[in-house]
């Protein structure tokens, strides 16, 4: 199974600003482009900060007379990877509390940007496909269940699973596997199964 990345959801045109963007055109670019915030770029086309919505009312609110995006900007920038999952980048969103992030190349050079918008696309995916990706790619190719043996149905992204494995310990495996499938929102499991391998098992006979 091929997830979708940071790079196949970023914005390659990313509306940036340079050090010394006057304040009031960075307040121009966020209302014309409807967006939230934009990185700040340095000669080398790397991101060394962020202006947000944030930093420009906290300027105006404290009566500060910074008046371009470096005096402005939070530094350093939080990055992202093109190849990092999309849970990796909601994460990384959440946990420093942002709705942008710039994404770099190995070099450090600015090549897109994604944001929570971005990442909502993701659950905008089609419950026909959500439901072809997972009796194809996780039951039959990779877990070699029959067709016939799981049912699966597919609501806003709500997959449910019901009918019988071969073994109980697929049982889980198959719920995380769909868990990981993009666009899932929640499986729920109506899984039996004909044989639990999963018994302890008793000590070995002597010889």
């Amino acid at each position: 199974m091929r997830h979708r990345t940071v790079a196949d959801l970023m914005t390659p045109e990313a509306v940036v600003v340079q050090r010394g963007t006057p304040f009031k055109e960075i307040a121009r670019l966020l209302d014309e482009y409807d967006i939230t915030a934009v990185p700040v770029l340095d000669e080398n086309d790397q991101p060394v900060g962020v202006v947000s919505e944030a930093d420009l009312l906290r300027r105006q609110i404290a009566k500060l007379g910074a008046t371009t995006a470096e005096a402005i900007m939070t530094s350093p920038a939080v990055v992202a990877r093109p190849g990092w999952s999309v849970v990796e980048a909601a994460k990384t969103m959440e946990r420093k509390r942002v709705k942008r992030l710039p994404v770099v190349d190995d070099s450090g050079r600015l090549i897109g940007v994604i944001s929570r918008s971005d990442l909502v696309q993701l659950f905008l995916r089609r419950d026909r496909a959500i439901q072809e990706e997972v009796l194809e790619e996780v039951l039959t190719r990779t877990l070699g269940v029959a067709p016939s043996a799981v049912t699966v149905q597919v609501s806003d992204g709500h997959v449910t699973l019901t009918g019988s494995l071969e073994r109980k310990s697929l049982v889980p495996i198959a719920v995380r596997l769909c868990e990981s499938v993009d666009g899932v929102v929640e499986v729920v499991d109506r899984l039996s199964y004909l044989r639990d391998d999963t018994a302890a098992h008793g000590p070995a006979a002597p010889e």
